[in-house]
């Protein structure tokens, strides 16, 4: 069976003394499978949309800013993550330099500046504590990993790097 992922973008936002990351916290609406969870930035590519048009608009639709300067860090497969099981695919950005200034909340809830040191404090989803290290560390290679999930929980954790 062929895999047709949902493609997405998801990106972290640096402050501009690199100290804190964007965050948003999912508690804006009743019935979303993110509830009560703090997630980077993006969503869904649209049909005809090319990954870095996704993201920005993406990142002004959330946030009221464009990126100015960002680093494609990997890209990330959660077969059955979806609410009925759907499969994801995602490109995973960090953000160094951007142009705006985020309001205090979007449509899914509030927008937080978080200190770095305490990213992994955070209610996030199981799986991204296994590849956030990755979207920070100083190895420039991008990360491409892979993260299944079933009845909402990852069950195995896998990546490489390939040197150039």
């Amino acid at each position: 069976m062929p895999y047709t992922p949902i493609l997405a973008t998801l990106a972290y936002v640096l402050s501009p003394d690199r100290q804190s990351v964007l965050m948003v916290h999912r508690n804006a609406r009743p019935g979303d499978q993110h509830l009560g969870k703090y997630n980077g930035l993006g969503g869904k590519l649209e049909r005809h949309e090319e990954i870095v048009a996704g993201l920005q608009r993406e990142l002004r639709e959330e946030a009221a800013i464009t990126a100015l300067e960002l680093t494609l860090r990997g890209t990330i497969s959660w077969p059955g993550f979806g609410k009925n099981g759907e499969d994801w695919f995602a490109f995973i950005f960090l953000i160094t330099r951007f142009q705006g200034q985020p309001p205090a909340t979007n449509d899914e809830g509030r927008l937080e500046w978080v200190p770095l040191n305490r990213l992994l404090e955070l209610p996030l989803w199981p799986g991204d504590r296994f590849f956030l290290p990755l979207v920070f560390d100083d190895d420039p290679r991008p990360f491409h990993g892979v993260i299944p999930y079933q009845d909402g929980q990852p069950v195995s954790w896998h990546y490489s790097r390939i040197s150039s």
